[in-house]
């Protein structure tokens, strides 16, 4: 049964999914190339590919000099991949996150989750307070499991991926970081997974489940949401975090019913976030 937490926040879902206006459309704006099942490797050489091609076929990249993606783009290689390697960040750096998170308050999904996370007493009313709320919880470095010194943040972890001990890839969970490191030449996309009880992926849907290498390390099973802007999963990524002390929330939106995964980091800062697929639904 859904719980009414669940039912409001499916109800706030649908509304950041209705006003995603910078979403991209599916074979228009973008394709994809699901191609094989990914095999159950640990790996990162070719043995289990499911996939000999490229997971993105075409992007228009027009999308990209809109100004979210502009900002969020700027922040990707600010970032030390390997965990455990101290993060320094530059006065620059801070500049840009800073820069990213003006362009996306704006926007009108995030305005929407504001408005609500307000409502609730879990927001400062205050723009820039908001902001500094915001900040803490992305952008404020950690130390993650192992290390000693402040090595990561839950954007770096989400949004850009890290590596632990250079074999495995944590994190990871953005379409447009895959998209970059693949045209780069630095993921090599081994299919896509399903489990027993999960749907069959579809190249005109916006949420799939992969495995891809790296650089030199294997994401065996990672899910991500595609097409959709920075923004949209800003928003939907922050509301789950300051409305359930859940790590796993399910919600309904557009075609899909979906589990939100969100780890707390000392309920301070996002520890991981990223969509799994339950079914697909028909949109009501």
């Amino acid at each position: 049964m859904e719980s009414e937490s669940e039912r409001e926040l499916s109800a706030m879902a649908q509304e950041l999914w209705d006003n995603d206006v910078n979403r991209l459309k599916p074979g228009t704006d973008y394709r994809i190339s699901l191609q094989g099942k990914a095999g159950d490797s640990m790996c990162a050489n070719d043995d289990n590919d499911g996939a000999g091609s490229p997971l993105f076929t075409f992007v228009d990249e027009n999308t990209f000099k809109k100004e979210t993606f502009l900002a969020f783009i700027s922040l990707l290689d600010n970032y030390v991949s390997d965990t455990g390697e101290p993060e320094i960040v530059t006065p620059e750096e801070v500049a840009e996150n800073h820069k990213f998170l003006d362009s996306i308050i704006q926007t009108p999904t995030m305005k929407i989750a504001h408005k609500y996370l307000v409502e609730k007493n879990l927001s400062p009313k205050d723009d820039t307070k908001f902001k500094e709320q915001l900040y803490r919880i992305w952008f404020e470095l950690y130390a993650r499991r192992g290390s000693s010194r402040p090595d990561s943040s839950g954007f770096e972890h989400v949004f850009v991926g890290e590596t632990r001990g250079g074999r495995t890839v944590i994190g990871f969970h953005n379409w447009i970081q895959l998209y970059l490191q693949e045209k780069l030449g630095h993921i090599d996309y081994k299919g896509y997974s399903v489990s027993a009880n999960s749907p069959q992926p579809d190249e005109n849907k916006h949420i799939l489940a992969l495995q891809f290498s790296w650089k030199d390390g294997i994401k065996p099973k990672g899910s991500i949401f595609i097409g959709v802007s920075p923004e949209f999963e800003f928003a939907l990524y922050t509301l789950c975090f300051l409305t359930s002390p859940n790590e796993r929330v399910k919600v309904q939106f557009s075609s899909y019913d979906v589990e939100i995964v969100c780890h707390h980091y000392n309920q301070k800062h996002i520890g991981t976030t990223y969509p799994v697929l339950l079914r697909y639904r028909k949109p009501t």
